[in-house]
């Protein structure tokens, strides 16, 4: 019982400090250390030792692959170069030269218990870094660049530590490290690419959400065991298999499936992320408890702990400006003000802390090893993760640009709706009902609610709003009368069940895009989507007509939602949105191919030939 209890009121923490920190407007795995760190001095409270198993185990495997099923696989290959410079190299580097320090200042230690300790402290947690990555709003190439190096960079520091435990005990030669690393690397990849291919194959076949998901949460764990027990990497298997099943996502599961899947590793990942934080500063009780009783002067550990911290934050700055700014990988470099992010946003997690706890009990001043990593998980986090918002703001440095977002979803949802009607005119059917009008209506809305989110008129609805507004409030009074039916027992328990839920997937579905537009409307809307095609090079952006108007409208009495204007004879005319769709009527009269949004403070430009927009 009192296990219950403690599990509940650490939920029931981690709920809370994580509405405090977005009132606060601080990342709340910063806020849940802190909390953890006072908790750990309450008077009452258990004692709460992290063991290495339940992290490496129990934690891991599914933070892992909770954020490798989220990982764009194609953005992840793309920055390849920089993440496995990043994820092995700088590793291994941060590991010999925290040895290198370490040694110089224990020497009773021995070089391979300062490696050791090195090779704990040297991988940035993809929890830690990504959540205060996204919380502040990082370009997407910085993000995805932490997230690729968070996702590999715990294999190499974990085989780094168990070739120098190996040599702690003398069971290991020089030249069985490489050949080591390799098989871990290489099994590892082979394992999770294995367990990728048989849960494919086992999707295709599953069309039950509950069970593909079930599938889903076995999955890193087996990936896991089953590395680590041929001695590869379980964390290499588990990011294999959860990058390939992610990509694959939407050939080889159902759309209920995926859905499924998403909410419920979500709600996990957020659960076991913020609980994590919480651990690490209930640690610090028990830590500074066998600190002091250690053979070393105060001062000497002190000073240990802080150049720990600071070799760990000076090697990784000057690795990412040598390596990701003054070489071009790719043609591509990162600019110098990103370099500077990559760099600080290097926090440390809850792995560093329970990679600690495998170094041998028998160990030279282990303790000591204990405090030195809780000062640079907790060093890191408070220092770098406090000071990363100020820095971007400083810097200068973009967030992704909602304008750019909204644009370039609208763009792809036209192709896409495109692509469904040139399968339309292919198939063959005997419409009696007007089925086809149907189908063309709802794939009209969907495209035209993403274009409406661009509309620059101010305290004016969209049609797209206002469907969505009427809708909605429909929705609540046969949801209100659902639940009366059921209060009387007058229909059966499963078929309320079935319509509410028909009821909630379509109101999920409306999308009043009030704050979306708001968010839009921030600044200059331009976009470079690196595709065009000989319209969209024939025909630049030009400066629009002063105060446009579409003149089809005004003689038609009808309203228009937003404008756009011919490249090629500077006509004016609504968008499809609009009542009359006169700008697209013109193309299909006239042929010109390019046309311009008309709107302020918008310079994008679309083709109607080839469906493309720049």
């Amino acid at each position: 019982m009192e296990l219950a209890l403690l599990l509940v009121s650490m939920a029931a923490v981690v709920l809370a400090a994580t509405a405090i920190s977005e009132r606060l407007h601080v990342p709340a795995p910063l806020l849940l250390v802190v909390v953890g760190a006072a908790a750990s001095y309450l008077p009452g409270l258990p004692t709460i030792h992290l063991e290495s198993e339940v992290v490496l185990l129990g934690l891991l495997p599914p933070l892992l692959y909770a954020a490798a099923i989220q990982t764009s696989l194609v953005d992840f290959n793309a920055n390849r170069g920089s993440i496995l410079r990043l994820s092995v190299v700088l590793v291994i580097v941060t590991a010999l030269a925290v040895g290198a320090v370490v040694q110089w200042l224990v020497p009773d230690l021995g070089w391979a218990a300062s490696i050791a300790i090195g090779a704990v402290v040297a991988p940035p947690d993809a929890v830690a870094a990504t959540a205060v990555a996204k919380r502040i709003g990082l370009p997407r190439r910085v993000v995805t660049i932490l997230e690729g190096e968070s996702l590999l960079n715990d294999a190499t520091a974990l085989v780094a530590l168990r070739t120098a435990i190996a040599f702690i005990s003398g069971s290991v030669a020089v030249m069985d490290v490489g050949i080591d690393f390799v098989r871990a690397a290489g099994g590892g990849a082979l394992i999770g690419f294995a367990f990728f291919w048989v849960v494919a194959k086992l999707r295709r076949r599953i069309t039950d959400p509950l069970m593909d998901t079930g599938i889903s949460f076995l999955t890193p764990f087996a990936s896991y065991v089953a590395a680590e027990e041929v001695h590869a990497s379980g964390v290499i298997a588990v990011v294999v298999a959860g990058l390939l099943l992610g990509h694959k996502a939407p050939i080889i599961q159902t759309a209920q499936s995926r859905i499924t899947e998403r909410i419920t590793w979500g709600t996990v990942a957020f659960m076991l992320e913020n609980t994590v934080f919480l651990l690490i500063g209930l640690q610090l009780d028990w830590i500074l408890e066998d600190v002091s009783e250690s053979s070393l002067e105060p001062g000497r550990i002190v000073l240990v702990c802080g150049m720990t911290l600071l070799t760990v934050v000076v090697v990784r700055m000057g690795w990412v400006f040598s390596t990701l700014l003054f070489r071009r990988f790719g043609g591509n470099p990162l600019p110098a003000s990103w370099t500077f992010l990559v760099g600080w946003a290097g926090m440390r997690g809850v792995v560093t802390l329970a990679a600690a706890f495998v170094i041998p009990e028998e160990t030279e001043h282990r303790e000591l090893l204990l405090l030195m990593a809780f000062t640079v998980v907790a060093g890191t986090l408070l220092i770098q993760g406090l000071s990363l918002p100020l820095l971007t703001r400083l810097l200068g440095v973009p967030s992704p640009d909602p304008a750019e977002d909204a644009l370039a979803r609208a763009a792809l949802l036209q192709q896409a709706a495109d692509a469904g009607f040139h399968k339309l005119k292919e198939l063959e059917y005997d419409d009696q009902h007007g089925v086809v009008e149907q189908i063309r209506a709802r794939l009209d809305q969907r495209t035209f609610a993403a274009w409406e989110q661009l509309a620059t008129a101010t305290g004016e609805e969209t049609p797209s709003e206002l469907y969505a507004r009427i809708r909605g409030e429909m929705i609540d009074a046969e949801r209100a009368k659902v639940l009366l039916v059921r209060s009387k027992g007058k229909a059966p328990s499963d078929v309320v069940r079935q319509v509410l839920g028909m009821l909630d997937i379509e109101e999920s579905m409306l999308d009043a895009g009030t704050s979306a537009r708001e968010s839009v409307r921030t600044g200059s809307l331009t976009i470079n989507t690196g595709r065009s095609c000989d319209d969209l090079d024939t025909h630049p952006a030009i400066e629009t007509v002063a105060d446009p108007v579409c003149q089809t409208c005004l003689d038609d009495g009808t309203r228009w939602v937003s404008l756009r204007q011919c490249l090629e004879c500077g006509h004016v005319g609504c968008c499809d949105s609009s009542i009359g769709k006169h700008a697209t009527a013109h193309f299909h009269e006239s042929l010109h191919p390019v046309m311009q949004s008309a709107e302020p403070d918008e310079s994008w430009r679309w083709c109607y030939v080839h469906n493309l927009t720049a």
